[in-house]
């Protein structure tokens, strides 16, 4: 099927919903590059801002049965990127200060340097990225931004009862699957201590 420029949006969400890839072709051709361009200026990096452009789509065809009530695909897909765009710039910064704060506690480099802690350090970040995103968000607020669960509450809009449940979620997955990490890891003791674990 050939798609006008003058078709709508609503018409082209209804396609993609009822799983018809070339309204989907169509959106991404239409679309992909203003998507990049507006990536670029929150990642700074045209590969990661590509990247990021690809998921989204991705996801929105993953989530396509949902779709019916869109009346605007380009403001859709855009709050989409901006969002990721913000996770990996939020993963990249926890990810800053994770590090910074394992050389203040352990003479940096010696420690920087080891393939043990250099393995850490990545499986730490997956672990952390592969968190349920309103776990993510709640315990990258405490941990790596030292909000209160107040704070936290307010940003996210959820009770405080629901921001402990959140982190209480992300500490039993992070100590599960770095586990293997914690009778060998003298400097783990630091995350201990500083009720990251």
């Amino acid at each position: 099927m050939t798609y006008s420029r003058n078709i709508s949006d609503q018409f082209l969400a209804a396609q993609i919903s009822e799983g018809r890839e070339e309204a989907f072709d169509y959106v991404f051709r239409k679309y992909y590059r203003i998507l990049c361009t507006q990536a670029i200026v929150y990642l700074k990096d045209d590969d990661l801002a590509q990247s990021v452009v690809q998921d989204c789509f991705i996801n929105f065809w993953d989530k396509r049965s949902e779709l019916n009530d869109i009346r605007n695909l380009y403001s859709f897909l855009s709050f989409m990127v901006r969002n990721k765009a913000v996770d990996n710039l939020r993963r990249a910064e926890t990810e800053r200060k994770a590090a910074k704060n394992l050389r203040e506690k352990h003479g940096g480099e010696a420690v920087e340097n080891s393939a043990l802690y250099k393995e850490f350090e990545t499986k730490f970040m997956e672990a952390v990225s592969k968190l349920p995103d309103r776990c993510r968000t709640a315990f990258e607020y405490s941990r790596f931004e030292g909000l209160k669960y107040s704070e936290i509450a307010d940003r996210m809009n959820i009770s405080q009862k629901a921001v402990e449940a959140l982190i209480g979620r992300s500490l039993k997955t992070l100590r599960a699957d770095l586990s293997e990490f914690l009778p060998v890891m003298g400097f783990l003791f630091f995350f201990l201590k500083n009720n990251i674990f």
